[in-house]
């Protein structure tokens, strides 16, 4: 079967534009269709200023999110990243292969680099390296295609360069992926501002729907959404970036055509009011399976636990031959391994 991954980044609370965007695809195809691997990817969440608490509180909600977003352990593998030792080993083998120029050209880093200076704060060298982290999370796996926005296909590229020039260095160890994106809705923009990403590392929340929004303030804030000038709803991502956010948001809850849509609509207050019942309709399964995974704990912990101890049996096969590759000595067995093994050896 085709192998892959993907994960998400708790850096805020996971976002309408994380479900459409990819988690909705992971639980009703991905997992199905394919060996599906999918991650909490808490060390990128360390890239930047941080609260402890609050990094590992946003770690488990969205490993329970993700699981009431309809992923199942018995068919998928979810884990957390940092309790797979792999990542972190295969990431530094990996910045020995990438160069300084290819880190300060990735367009994330450029935008959030910015950003912290402009708060007059320092840029921590995790946010220039991560993205050689995410080649390790997806190389480790040898997965074949990593579903991403927009966004993050750069970093899907950045990966591919990096296995194809390990592979000609020092023999063919990786397998080359490649980026997938979903259709409608691949990139849900801000309410508010809908030329940005809704962004679930964002502090101000009107623009944002949260995935535990309650149903009135999804209502609210749907209804409050920017839109253009005019009167006529009609779809144009470039000329009407409000009116056609609210279009592809309602299609991708519809399973509808925005275009088509557009058509269906003489008020923008009628568009609203459907797009926003939509968005609720869509999340209350979510936000019910939640609720019930909340009161049993003790069962997101065994999920991940699994899915960790599986994820490192994939990786851990993968890296060693990695770290052989690239010259470094194995590691010297412990002394009953080896006499183990040498007894093993006699029998045979």
């Amino acid at each position: 079967m085709t192998r892959v991954f993907s994960g998400v980044k708790p850096t805020g609370h996971l976002t309408l534009g994380n479900y459409l965007g990819a988690m909705r695809r992971w639980a009703a195809v991905d997992q199905y269709e394919a060996d599906a691997l999918f991650c909490v990817v808490d060390l990128h969440a360390l890239t930047v200023d941080h609260d402890p608490a609050r990094v590992r509180r946003l770690s488990r909600q969205a490993a329970t999110l993700l699981l009431a977003s309809g992923l199942d352990p018995e068919l998928c593998t979810l884990f957390v990243q940092s309790h797979v030792d792999e990542h972190a080993r295969l990431s530094y083998v990996l910045e020995c292969v990438a160069t300084d120029g290819e880190m300060r050209r990735m367009i994330q880093y450029k935008e959030k680099a910015a950003r912290e200076q402009r708060r007059g704060g320092s840029v921590r060298l995790s946010l220039l390296t991560y993205p050689v982290l995410m080649a390790a999370d997806i190389l480790a796996y040898a997965a074949d295609e990593v579903p991403v926005g927009d966004d993050q296909v750069q970093h899907v590229e950045l990966t591919r360069d990096l296995a194809v020039r390990f592979n000609q260095r020092y023999g063919h160890t990786f397998v080359v992926p490649r980026a997938t994106r979903p259709g409608v809705a691949a990139r849900v923009m801000n309410l508010q501002d809908p030329t940005s990403k809704m962004g679930k590392s964002d502090d101000v929340g009107p623009g944002i729907v949260y995935l535990l929004d309650e149903p009135d303030v999804v209502r609210k804030k749907v209804m409050r959404a920017v839109t253009d000038s005019g009167r006529e709803v009609v779809y144009d991502r470039e000329a009407r970036p409000g009116l056609a956010n609210l279009l592809e948001i309602l299609a991708a809850c519809s399973d509808g055509d925005p275009e088509e849509l557009s058509g269906a609509y003489a008020s923008y207050g009628d568009l609203k009011k459907d797009t926003a019942e939509a968005v609720v309709e869509v999340l209350r399964p979510v936000q019910e399976r939640h609720k019930e995974l909340c009161a049993d704990p003790g069962h997101v912990e065994r999920v991940l636990r699994d899915g960790a101890e599986r994820a490192r049996g994939m990786a851990r096969p993968t890296v060693d031959a990695a770290y052989r590759a690239i010259g470094l000595l194995p590691a010297v067995p412990e002394a009953a391994d080896a006499d183990a093994g040498r007894a093993a050896a006699l029998r045979v």
